[in-house]
């Protein structure tokens, strides 16, 4: 069996909750997120977080503003929405019900 594969699997599943998080903090550029989430030990590649933020700010969850930058191009600071807060609270409560019948399973066993 492909543990790391499964481990891989599950961090992605957790991702849009982890970033709306990250977001709600305050506004972030991508290696800012992609920072946060390796000091958490999720390691994502921009390949993969790049498509997240799209498909976050086309449901309407996250929104971004461009800002100069002293060293290079302008940078894209992601900020979550309204909506985007609500559905963070809607995931935390998800995770915390999983993360109990998982706990509840596990330890039974």
């Amino acid at each position: 069996m492909n543990t790391d594969n499964q481990n891989a699997q599950m961090r992605k599943g957790v991702l849009e909750l982890c970033i709306l998080s990250i977001v709600k903090e305050q506004d972030a550029y991508a290696s800012d997120i992609i920072a946060k989430l390796k000091e958490a030990r999720l390691i994502v590649v921009e390949g993969t977080l790049y498509p997240l933020l799209t498909r976050l700010k086309n449901e309407g969850l996250t929104t971004y503003r461009w800002e100069e930058s002293k060293s290079g191009p302008p940078r894209k600071y992601h900020q979550i929405t309204d909506m985007g807060i609500q559905t963070l609270a809607d995931l935390k409560a998800d995770w915390k019900d999983l993360v109990g019948s998982v706990e509840k399973i596990i330890q039974c066993v």
